[in-house]
């Protein structure tokens, strides 16, 4: 399976969302194709401690919501990256205090290993502790946009779908998040440095 959804030999989601309403225990691939990548998602913004809850929570709305599903939309992902985002929502105190933290040391709670580190990595983690930085002070709508495009790998369609606004609205704040986040780290291009500099 892709990052993006089933292969071509795979039911597609909204097949297996359709089957659920009948037979819950089908719910139960859907968990199994976008668990893991909406946990690393989460982890990424509020830390390991509170990612199992908000996953949990995350597919356990979805599961109760899967009647309401638009079975139009063959590919799940916008949809429970948007409850996950949603849930996120309800510790933003704790994802800025996160990215605060990774401001100050430089760890992140993803990545963090144990290895002796050399002078490049020294540079990436200066280079993280300031994108931190800078993305704790972005609104959290325009936060919510850049993460989606930088770290779920999503396009504006689906940012725009997982987020519940209009694609122009997804291009709004991703301009002006990189804009912000251009004048915070003196001029670099946020995009150059997204997720590698900060997970790197």
């Amino acid at each position: 399976m892709s990052e993006s959804g089933p292969t071509a030999t795979e039911a597609d989601d909204a097949s297996l969302i359709a089957r659920s309403r009948h037979e819950p225990e089908v719910f139960a691939e859907v968990f199994r194709r976008y668990a893991p990548q909406i946990k690393r998602y989460v982890t990424r913004r509020l830390g390991p401690d509170t990612a199992e809850d908000v996953v949990a929570d995350t597919f356990l709305l979805a599961f109760r919501q899967r009647d309401r599903y638009d079975l139009s939309q063959p590919n799940a992902r916008p949809w429970l990256y948007g409850i996950a985002t949603n849930r996120i929502g309800r510790h933003r105190r704790g994802e800025v205090r996160l990215l605060r933290a990774l401001a100050r040391t430089g760890a992140d709670p993803v990545t963090e290993s144990f290895t002796d580190r050399s002078d490049e990595r020294v540079s990436a983690t200066a280079v993280r502790r300031r994108l931190a930085d800078a993305l704790a002070k972005l609104p959290a709508g325009h936060r919510d946009a850049l993460l989606l495009v930088a770290w779920a790998g999503f396009g504006y369609a689906e940012a725009a779908q997982a987020l519940g606004v209009p694609i122009g609205t997804v291009r709004s704040r991703l301009s002006r998040a990189r804009t912000k986040l251009r004048e915070e780290l003196g001029g670099a291009d946020p995009t150059s440095i997204g997720e590698e500099a900060l997970h790197g």
